[in-house]
């Protein structure tokens, strides 16, 4: 298109706007025309800066792409190949989700141990904070005497 062309479009697009302006004013009232009278003075704008020109190769380059897109095999291969990636990853993470997919592990040994290595017995009691050292104990009641118990048996106070 030559600069008379993007002339007539801007000129064009400006006359579709008017008529809209005019409809919201009369319609909407007066901030309604306003912003209509805004949007008509752009199409005019963009052919004084040349957007409108910029604005015409970016749409051919997209359709030129649009058109590669849909009549090339190697496209759709590439398309297809996406698709394989995207549904393998999903899987992968479905797996992961459920607990799978870890290799397996063989069965470790029990190790000796010294007797530095022993766990801690549970029979010793925990030290006190001295927070609770003066304090008595909480009244308890009979629903809960025998978890009481249970917790005082394991060493939980």
């Amino acid at each position: 298109m030559d600069d008379v062309s993007y002339g007539a479009l801007a000129l064009a697009l400006s006359l579709v706007a008017g008529v809209y302006t005019w409809f919201a004013y009369q319609r909407r009232g007066l901030g309604a025309g306003l912003k209509g009278a805004g949007l008509t003075l752009l199409p005019i704008a963009a052919y004084l800066t040349r957007t409108l020109r910029m604005l015409a190769e970016i749409g051919d380059a997209i359709g030129d792409w649009a058109v590669r897109l849909v009549f090339s095999p190697v496209v759709w291969s590439g398309i297809v190949l996406a698709g394989i990636a995207v549904v393998l990853y999903g899987a992968g993470r479905v797996v992961e989700a459920r607990g799978g997919g870890a290799p397996a592990k063989a069965p470790e040994r029990p190790r000796q141990r010294g007797p530095e290595q022993l766990p801690p017995s549970t029979s010793t009691a925990a030290p006190t904070s001295p927070r609770r050292a003066g304090r008595s104990p909480a009244p308890v009641d009979d629903e809960f005497a025998d978890i009481e118990a249970l917790l005082k048996n394991r060493g939980i106070t």
